[in-house]
């Protein structure tokens, strides 16, 4: 990664990258995103990471049904997740579909836009550990080209609020 951060020069504003996915605990980074969207008049980039299997040629067909209700899935999760923004901080965020590995799909998409200055994600309180996403990205965040937010899963909104 050598693009340069340009998230707080003219004509640009900050972003956080927020990752929306099948896990209950992406509300809690929304809800942290959105807060301190609002509050430091940045932006909002929702992110939803299909990922994708090999393909045998033929069934090609299946494969072709299964990624368009995947992409229906990945729309109703955005939609959900950016309606959830909007009640909280009055913002439309971005949203972005990806296909691929979540951790180059993020990297990816980190790189294509300057303005996004954190990755925010929520950890799952329980016992079965923090999540697949972060148990990966934890494995890369010393390489990571913005810094990194953890949102402690168990945090109320009450908890949120006073920290965003």
């Amino acid at each position: 990664m050598t693009t340069q951060r340009r998230s707080y020069e003219a004509g640009h504003k900050p972003k956080c990258l927020v990752i929306v996915d099948a896990t209950a605990d992406w509300d809690r980074a929304v809800y942290y995103s959105s807060r301190w969207a609002k509050r430091v008049g940045g932006g909002v980039v929702m992110l939803h990471v299909v990922e994708t299997e090999e393909q045998n040629q033929q069934w090609l067909g299946v494969a072709d049904i299964m990624r368009a209700e995947a992409h229906e899935n990945a729309n109703a999760a955005l939609d959900r997740a950016a309606g959830r923004a909007n009640r909280i901080a009055a913002i439309a965020p971005e949203r972005v579909i990806r296909e691929g590995d979540a951790t180059e799909q993020i990297l990816e998409v980190i790189e294509q836009d300057v303005d996004i200055a954190m990755l925010v994600l929520a950890a799952n309180p329980g016992p079965e550990g923090p999540g697949p996403l972060i148990t990966a990205v934890a494995n890369t965040v010393g390489a990571f080209p913005v810094p990194v937010i953890i949102v402690p899963g168990e945090l109320s909104d009450t908890d949120l609020e006073a920290l965003s």
